[in-house]
């Protein structure tokens, strides 16, 4: 057995995070610009640095995927964004569980992506995806974690640590939410 893959150009990735309940109904919340440092999720930033119509897009390749997948419950499914003449979104990951670049949903949203796959799996009625912040989620890597108390003294913040024990580099400990005014 083996694995092809290919080399993609692209010049971001997006994250949506979409629901899908028992009785069929779905919804996504809004797509995140994803940044890595190192090939590990480093920075979420809601919304998308991309035109409204290519984060739209994203959110509609989401909910096919889920519906023709009859998925029940929270998926992360990350993809390529390529601009240009052809613009291209290119799905590169299906996660079928809350994901890490949903994260932010905690702080940013009404109904968080963890209650609505409860929701979902449960055959409740899915809550609402929109956001009532703009966001910027970083994920707390190693050391990083250390800077706890100077992260949980800055206003419009919140500290979310993962009580994990040992630091090693790369390692997600913890994240923080930054939230803005809606743009």
């Amino acid at each position: 057995p083996a694995i092809l893959e290919a080399f993609v150009e692209f010049d971001s990735e997006l994250s949506v995070i979409v629901a899908r309940s028992l009785d069929g109904s779905s919804d996504c919340y809004d797509a995140s610009t994803n940044v890595h440092e190192n090939h590990i999720l480093a920075r979420s930033i809601v919304p998308a640095d991309v035109a409204p119509a290519i984060a739209a897009d994203a959110c509609k390749l989401a909910l096919k995927i889920a519906n023709d997948l009859d998925y029940v419950g929270v998926m992360g499914v990350e993809m390529f964004y390529k601009p240009g003449g052809t613009a291209s979104l290119s799905v590169n990951e299906l996660a079928p569980r809350v994901h890490n670049s949903g994260h932010w949903t905690l702080d940013a949203c009404v109904v968080s992506q963890f209650e609505q796959h409860i929701r979902a799996i449960c055959g409740w009625p899915l809550g609402p995806c929109s956001r009532h912040h703009d966001v910027i989620m970083d994920n707390l890597l190693g050391d990083d974690v250390e800077e706890w108390a100077d992260i949980a003294a800055k206003p419009d913040t919140a500290l979310h640590l993962y009580g994990k024990q040992g630091i090693k580099p790369g390692r997600k400990l913890g994240h923080v939410t930054r939230l803005l005014p809606l743009t």
